[in-house]
Parts: structure tokens; sequence; C-alpha cells
């Protein structure tokens, strides 16, 4: 889902895409000259696999995602949550698989390993 940075107005446009069980939810607006503020929800239920025994298992997710978008490389080297957008286009889709992305790349351990007492890994 991609969306033009011209038709981006200060009127508050909604948003929503769906991906691999996560829903974004909510509203892009003009917040500067060359920027764009995204306000919303990403919540569902993201597979993920365990580290420590490679288990597949099922996470709920419900966080509040809060980014600045620009058309214009930003100069600003402290502010982490802008993402650039060169081309003119907002891909919305890009953001999501961006965010999955994140969590799946974290540690992250099922109700089994999580709870062991076990300090070394599963070796197979």
């Amino acid at each position: 889902m991609e969306i033009l940075f011209e038709k981006v107005g200060l009127t508050a446009k909604p948003i929503e895409l769906s991906s691999e069980g996560l829903n974004l939810v909510g509203t892009l607006q003009k917040s500067g000259y060359h920027q764009v503020a995204l306000d919303a929800k990403l919540s569902g239920s993201l597979e993920l696999l365990c580290d420590r025994c490679g288990k597949g298992f099922y996470s709920n997710i419900d966080t509040e995602l809060k980014l600045k978008l620009s058309d214009l490389v930003s100069e600003d080297k402290d502010d982490l949550d802008i993402i650039e957008f060169l081309d003119g286009k907002i891909d919305i889709l890009y953001i999501l698989q961006s965010e999955i992305n994140t969590f799946k790349s974290t540690y992250n351990y099922c109700t089994n390993c999580n709870n062991s007492d076990e300090t070394l890994e599963i070796e197979y």
C-alpha cells in the first residue's frame, strides 16, 4: 500500500493494513513541509520461533506506533523515529514489514523455555 506524500494533508487520513497476523490501524497527517506523522496501533498475533528450542509459537502484540515520515534526507541524526521515503511515496507495507522484522529479530522464548531453569540451550 503506497500513498503519495502530496496526498496527505492536515486532516488525518485513516490507514489500515494487515500482514502475518498483525493489523496496523491508524492515521497519516502532515506535520511539516516535508514530514508526515504516522500515529497507529499495531496489534494481533505473530508467529515467532523460540531462540532456545526452535519451536514455533504465537505472541500477542499490542503496541502504539508513532513515526515521522519524510520525503527528504533527514539531517537530525538523534531522532531514530524518522523513516525517509525519497521517491515521494509512503510505503505502509514496508513500515509494517519492518516492525514485524523487529519483533522477529529480538530474543523470543516460548512459555516452556521462558519458565525453564536450565542454563544451557538445547542441542539437537
